[in-house]
């Protein structure tokens, strides 16, 4: 009975969401009682997709395996939050939490907004048709309320052991609301453009909202890549999947969008650039979502094999795409600013940088495109692998560290000297270039790609470390969260390299009673526990390591294989030590038919450093959203 409840709502809401655009329409006549009826209709809208979710949460977690859905990803056996997050763990549970994420933002914009706004009610009016639009696509071809008659099963299928984690309780969900939240820069620029008055300011309204989202994304891809570290096996923390590259691809144009709604708030140029990012921004998380849920590509990542699904998606996002962008060319004309960029002022480094972040997104898309344009031209298999990805990106990123220095000194519409000897900049090029090659020398690293990273880097951190003495010095201003930001840039970009360069793995063949000794750690292998837990069966190593150099100091590391008994699926699980560094990875391999286990042994320099210079942009961002709020 629940489940027709929670199935009703939803289309209850569907219907609401139609109406909400319908009457949207209607309201340019300036009928302020329609647009207060149009208000109230989308809230119900909200409330009754809310209901419906939370309704389904409930059933999750009672183990009511008359769902389908439910008794193919769930288990009584499994801990409460592992069957609530069972809900996005494959495609029609994901969807439901997606739709959910973009009618409680469109709901907190609805809610926040002025109601004297001029643009309020078309944007209300195109959030309200997309979420329909969706609501339309879960019901019909992603139903997850259908049920097993007329005898459901005694228990559930599991979830997959692989995302049997904490991490993945909190990554999808951080990851969704980082996709859909750009939704209002785009409804609201598609608003604008539908308008035509080109007297609103609509960079302050969306601009808060697009760093919101920003923040919530880079928080999802980073949560996802420390889940990649420690739970797959293989130790790394980026594996240029497909499904990661898009996830990368709508983070680069907000990125991107971001820094271009900040000059455009400024100096009121980039304009008709800034409007069609937040178009881009938003299309490419609906082809994140195609190619996620159509089943054109193979990954660990992806949801559903059904081509029925991918064509609506395609339709659909051609829909808000191909309009949009009608209505961005025909407004265009109005949109390009008489004002031009001037040379070596702060927005021509900006958009510099914009025009690099293009360009990686481009390059994503085509790795991500050409191996299935390959395969349907001809009917062969090929892949896209990191050298392709890592040899585009580099260049890009180091060219976008040094305009972003460059910024760092310009002025707004005004040509600066920035390279006199005496200058911050001139100073931190000198110290860079210096320190890398000091760095290298040490290292004996001197690979392009390493050099250039530790130049551009390190350019960056000192760039702001004299930017935050110097203020400091003549009590002037600088923009705090800005600078946070960046000095994580700087932090990710050291991170990567150092830990792409020194790196190393050991691959042995070791069985109980055996030690192996490399140059810094003794392993000894003490024996295997066999573990019987509710729902696997493990084989647990028990090492005893210590450093050579300090022998007094032992700590004991446990790798594992597990055996989960409903799907029979058997995953590795990681032992980690973690030092000040670099962290120490063990994984457990399989036994060799004369008694030895392979066992792979990584050292992984600074990777946590990865993490933290992340979390060091989310922290910049969010610093950079409060001043905004704070403001207003």
């Amino acid at each position: 009975m629940i489940v027709e409840i929670s199935h009703f709502f939803s289309i209850l809401s569907a219907g609401l969401f139609f109406l909400a655009f319908i009457f949207s329409t209607r309201t340019y006549q300036g009928n302020h009682n329609l647009e207060l009826l149009v208000n109230r209709i989308f809230s119900y809208g909200f409330y009754f997709i809310f209901i419906s979710f939370l309704l389904y949460v409930w059933l999750a977690i009672q183990s009511d395996f008359s769902i389908r859905y439910i008794a193919e990803h769930s288990n009584k056996d499994l801990p409460t939050f592992y069957k609530i997050s069972s809900i996005w763990s494959a495609h029609e549970g994901s969807m439901f939490l997606w739709i959910l994420f973009l009618a409680g933002w469109s709901q907190l914009f609805n809610y926040l907004l002025s109601k004297n706004d001029l643009l309020k009610a078309p944007a209300i009016g195109v959030l309200a048709f997309i979420i329909f639009g969706f609501l339309i696509f879960l019901l019909f071809t992603s139903n997850p309320f259908e049920t097993i008659l007329p005898i459901a099963p005694i228990n559930g299928a599991d979830i997959n052991p692989v995302l049997q984690d904490p991490a993945l309780v909190i990554h999808p969900p951080f990851l969704y609301l980082g996709y859909v939240g750009f939704v209002i820069a785009f409804a609201y620029n598609t608003a604008f453009l539908i308008k035509g008055d080109m007297q609103i300011n609509w960079e302050d309204v969306i601009r808060p909202w697009s760093l919101a989202a920003w923040i919530l994304l880079t928080i999802g891809i980073s949560l996802g890549s420390w889940w990649a570290y420690y739970e797959l096996g293989w130790g790394g923390y980026w594996f240029w999947d497909p499904v990661e590259n898009v996830a990368l691809m709508p983070w680069l144009a907000g990125t991107a969008l971001i820094h271009s709604l900040y000059v455009s708030s400024k100096s009121k140029v980039l304009r008709g650039w800034t409007i069609l990012l937040s178009i881009s921004v938003f299309s490419l998380s609906l082809f994140g979502a195609f190619i996620v849920r159509s089943g054109i590509i193979d990954s660990v990542h992806a949801f559903a094999n059904d081509p029925q699904r991918g064509l609506y998606l395609l339709a659909f996002s051609a829909v808000l795409i191909t309009t949009s962008l009608i209505f961005y060319v025909y407004r265009l004309p109005q949109l390009i600013s008489k004002n031009l960029v001037v040379a070596k002022s702060k927005e021509s480094f900006l958009s510099i940088n914009n025009i690099l972040f293009a360009a990686a997104i481009f390059a994503v898309m085509l790795g991500v495109m050409y191996p299935l344009i390959f395969d349907y031209l001809y009917d062969k298999r090929i892949s896209v692998g990191p050298p392709y990805y890592n040899t585009i990106f580099a260049p890009l990123t180091f060219l976008a560290a040094i305009f972003l220095v460059f910024s760092v000194g310009s002025l707004w519409q005004r040509t600066s000297k920035l390279l006199n000897f005496k200058s911050f900049l001139s100073m931190s090029i000198l110290f860079a270039a210096a320190a890398s090659i000091c760095i290298s020398y040490i290292y004996q690293d001197f690979q392009w790609w390493f050099v250039g990273a530790l130049f551009s880097g390190l350019l960056i951190l000192i760039r702001y470390f004299l930017l935050i003495v110097d203020s400091m010095i003549k009590k002037s201003y600088f923009n705090k969260p800005s600078a946070i930001a960046h000095i994580g840039f700087g932090v990710l970009i050291l991170a990567t390299a150092l830990n792409a360069s020194l790196s190393y793995e050991k691959i042995i063949n070791i069985k109980p009673g055996e030690i192996y000794k490399d140059s810094d750690y003794e392993f000894y292998l003490i024996d295997f526990d066999l573990i019987n837990e509710p729902n696997y069966d493990s084989v647990r190593a028990k090492f005893s390591v210590k450093n050579i150099y300090t022998p007094n100091k032992t700590f004991f590391m446990f790798p594992e294989k597990r055996k989960y008994f409903i799907r029979g699926q058997i995953t590795s699980e990681s032992a980690i030590k973690i030092t000040p560094y670099k962290d120490i990875y063990m994984t457990l391999g399989d036994q060799l038919d004369n008694g030895y286990w392979v066992v792979n042994i990584q050292y992984n320099y600074l990777i946590r450093w990865i993490w933290i210079a992340a979390a060091i942009m989310g922290i910049g961002g969010f610093a950079a959203l409060m001043e905004r709020l704070k403001r207003k």
